[in-house]
């Protein structure tokens, strides 16, 4: 595999004619997705700024395009009328200002009755490569120019150098609004700080770290920090790093959240109970973004990033990576908060596929499998002997369903663990399943959990086997995202 240098990583995108080799290579891929937004060229990782503005829905993603590789990062713009079909829009934010000089990272978006506010970390980096956070806003009209506004805040020199993923928030009872930023204490704890405003413009100054009681603790660094208000609960979401968590394996970043009230005078979070839970408990699920739902005070959609940080994937070698889950609905059911695939997704279906006749798995696929009781064992991917492939299992004495990706020929991220499990009190009754070319969506019981997971079959594992008292319905799927070279 491809040794980078930092020269090469970091390169500046002057054309882009010099990618497009790249992509023409790539866009033969076995594993392109069919209806997840996925890097036109590159890398792909946290989704940004997602949001709805005069009824489009906006959604970005960190881009790195030379490789599967970490390095300059730009803001790539994707578009949808419906969050189910897709169409690139080309590079929206560029580092290309003293104070993003080594990347446009992560952050958030603002609509107004006009133009539509990004909010973004500006990394840059001194000629030692010292590094320097600043929390930059970019306004995009109606139009699609972008004008670079100057930074609204530097680094707080009362914490380390990690300060990003900047969430703005507006708060309706006192009309002020807030940037919450993922940072690190000076001795190494992870925890989130933030700032207010009269203006989300201008005029913006530090208001106090937030308090997480209970979780003063709890790794060495939070990114991708949220509050979301959802059927009557506050909703915390973070990305706790440097963390081992009770059945996750050897995995040591997290995307998880709190449910709670939030204090927005004492800046305090109050969680209801000491609990942290896990946002999905499949093996590559990070970085989720929430777009508000204006329509609907007690739901949100969520996406996040396919994949993990510190990670590697078979495409790797393919000098492509990453995928972003699809947007998923959320509630609170049962003081939890639950992910429903949503209701529009049923458009895409098209033939309906008997599965009494065959056991050949497509491709591209939804099946919805009702489950009447008693243990079951879903085999998908598997050979022709019914071997292998990505195992699903319900234990129903234990009350307990388990995934396992490690009978699979393209094992990856093994030091990660390739097990997870998710008890069930109230038993198994239903499944969701998407697959596209390289990823596999489990939702679980309406959506008390869903297990996310790239995958990467070969030619022989392309059978399904199911050994259990269930019903499956299965339905091919159409493309939904145009994966179309648009810079």
């Amino acid at each position: 595999m491809k040794t980078w240098t930092k020269e090469e990583r970091y390169r500046v995108l002057t054309s882009e004619q010099e990618i497009r080799p790249l992509y023409d290579e790539i866009r033969g891929s076995d594993y392109r997705q069919h209806y997840h937004i996925q890097s036109v060229t590159g890398l792909l990782n946290d989704p940004n700024g997602f949001v709805l503005h005069n009824g489009l829905w906006h959604l970005f993603y960190q881009w790195c395009p030379w490789g599967a590789v970490h390095g300059l990062k730009y803001w790539y713009h994707t578009v949808s009328c419906d969050l189910v079909h897709w169409k690139n829009a080309g590079v929206c934010i560029h580092p290309d200002t003293v104070y993003d000089n080594k990347g446009a990272y992560s952050g958030s978006a603002l609509p107004t009755d006009e133009n539509l506010f990004l909010f973004y970390t500006g990394n840059h980096r001194d000629d030692d490569w010292t590094r320097k956070p600043y929390t930059c806003m970019v306004e995009l009209d109606k139009n699609g120019k972008t004008i670079k506004h100057p930074p609204l805040f530097g680094m707080n020199g009362n914490y380390t150098e990690h300060q990003r993923d900047p969430k703005i928030i507006y708060n309706e009872q006192n009309g002020k609004y807030y940037i919450i930023i993922g940072a690190q204490t000076k001795d190494k704890k992870g925890c989130c700080i933030i700032y207010i405003s009269d203006s989300y413009k201008e005029g913006w100054h530090f208001a106090g770290q937030l308090h997480v009681p209970g979780f003063e603790d709890f790794g060495d660094m939070w990114e991708c920090p949220s509050i979301e208000r959802i059927s009557g609960y506050d909703v915390l979401i973070f990305c706790p790093q440097h963390i081992t968590l009770p059945g996750r394996g050897g995995n040591i970043h997290h995307n998880g959240y709190l449910l709670g009230h939030m204090d927005w005078e004492t800046l305090t979070f109050y969680p209801d109970n000491t609990k942290f839970h896990v946002l999905d408990f499949g093996f590559d699920s990070y970085a989720a973004e929430c777009a508000a739902n204006p329509n609907d005070k007690n739901k949100a959609t969520l996406v996040a990033w396919m994949g993990l940080p510190d990670a590697s994937y078979p495409t790797d070698e393919e000098n492509w990576s990453g995928c972003l889950t699809l947007p998923r609905e959320l509630r609170v059911r049962d003081h939890r908060l639950i992910q429903q695939p949503l209701d529009r997704l049923r458009a895409l279906r098209g033939n309906k596929l008997n599965t009494e006749s065959t056991d050949l798995l497509p491709r591209v696929c939804e099946a919805e499998i009702i489950c009447r009781g008693g243990d079951l064992r879903i085999h998908m991917f598997a050979k022709e002997d019914h071997s292998g492939g990505l195992t699903l299992t319900y234990d129903d004495n234990k009350k307990e369903i388990t995934i396992d990706r490690s009978k699979m020929v393209k094992r990856f991220n093994i030091q990660n663990g390739e097990s997870h499990s998710r008890p069930l009190p109230k038993g198994l009754f239903h499944l969701r399943i998407f697959i596209d070319r390289s990823s596999v969506e489990i939702f679980v019981n309406d959506g008390d959990a869903v297990f996310s997971t790239r995958l990467f079959p070969t030619e022989s594992e392309n059978r399904l086997c199911i050994d259990g008292d269930a019903s499956v319905h299965m339905w091919e799927l159409d493309r939904a995202v145009e994966d179309s070279f648009i810079i």
